[in-house]
């Protein structure tokens, strides 16, 4: 995607323990006007879809179908409100020339509504090739078949084809890393080599070597697109899915949906990204969270004066591949008691952003 010649301000309008009162988006659509006068261009929500509870913040993803419209998972709304008062959140903030950016969790499923019983095999938790106990029979809950929304918007129930792995086997009350064993079953290859092997991390693990999943896909994001006039996806966990699928639905929502401007950004959680090819000058091009600039801004403003700021872009996004970095200070995850929890001072915040 070519540069744009707008100095572009993106606002990520929740934090981790933003209240549970579903009230998020009625606030969005007060606010609107505030955060244009305040420089924004373009906010991050929330990811919109229904988790698991009234309270997820959005990444225990359950029905990507939910916006807060059908009694699932003991509420109608998400945690942040219903999907008439979504939409109108975004016609606000489009009023004010706000773009707006849904975080979508394309990774996993989690909250399966019944068991399915079949075969898997332990892997070893720090080299993800490794077998550590052989193929045997495991129930988990990986049928999904959404009885809230009655087949509104998609038919597909979703069964363990659908997924490479989970991490709880019902049988046994046993956590580990499940591999499900089938015809042309496995974890992707084209994914972060961490753990030898990162594509599982969490819940029933998305197969996208299965047509049905990539079409289904597909469809959700032109629905996405057509209903709610979203300009673009921050996609949750991308190190962990397929390049390849990766790669195919940004071009895809670029092309057959016509949007050639949509804004992707992923979140590739490591230090190092100038290895990741990120697809500069194709249709496919996506962004990067600079993850080693915000690494330099927790270092700087806790060690203080011994940190020499002369380095402060050194292993950088922003000094490798200047046109796929998006700078952050903070963000959800790197919140105190939080996954990667390296919140920067606040004395050093105004330094970081000038």
């Amino acid at each position: 995607m070519p540069p744009s010649k707008e100095n572009v301000t993106m606002f990520q309008y929740f934090e981790w323990y933003t209240p549970a009162d579903h009230k998020h988006w009625k606030r969005l659509k007060e606010q609107a006007p505030l955060l244009k006068s305040l420089g924004l261009t373009a906010l991050w929500l929330p990811p919109p879809t229904k988790g698991g509870s009234r309270r997820d913040v959005g990444y225990g993803a359950y029905d990507l179908w939910d916006l807060g419209e059908f009694d699932q998972k003991g509420t109608v709304p998400t945690k942040y409100g219903t999907r008439q008062e979504l939409q109108e959140a975004i016609e606000a903030c489009h009023e004010q020339g706000i773009q707006v950016y849904f975080d979508i969790v394309l990774n996993h499923k989690g909250s399966g509504d019944e068991t399915e019983t079949f075969m898997a095999k332990v892997m070893d938790e720090e080299d993800r090739r490794q077998e550590i106990q052989g193929p045997h029979e495991i129930k988990a809950y990986t049928r999904f078949t959404f009885p809230g929304r009655k087949g509104k918007y998609s038919d597909l129930v979703w069964g363990h084809p659908h997924f490479s792995g989970t991490d709880w086997d019902a049988k046994r009350k046993r956590k580990a890393i499940f591999q499900i064993v089938g015809e042309n079953k496995g974890f992707a290859e084209d994914v972060d080599d961490e753990k030898g092997n990162f594509d599982f991390l969490m819940c029933c693990n998305i197969d996208y070597s299965h047509p049905e999943v990539v079409q289904e896909t597909e469809k959700w994001a032109r629905w996405l697109v057509d209903e709610f006039k979203v300009d673009g996806f921050r996609i949750d966990a991308i190190r962990h899915i397929s390049y390849g699928f990766i790669t195919h639905f940004i071009s895809f929502v670029r092309t057959e949906l016509d949007r050639p401007e949509f804004f992707c950004v992923g979140e590739w959680w490591r230090e190092d990204l100038s290895k990741v090819d990120t697809q500069e000058g194709n249709d496919s091009h996506f962004h990067l969270f600079d993850i080693r600039l915000h690494v330099n801004f927790h270092q700087a403003s806790t060690l203080g004066s011994t940190f020499d700021l002369q380095t402060i872009f050194d292993g950088t996004l922003v000094q490798s591949s200047p046109e796929s970095a998006v700078t952050f200070i903070d963000n959800h995850d790197t919140q105190p008691y939080q996954a990667v929890e390296s919140f920067v001072e606040d004395w050093f915040k105004p330094l970081a952003a000038a």
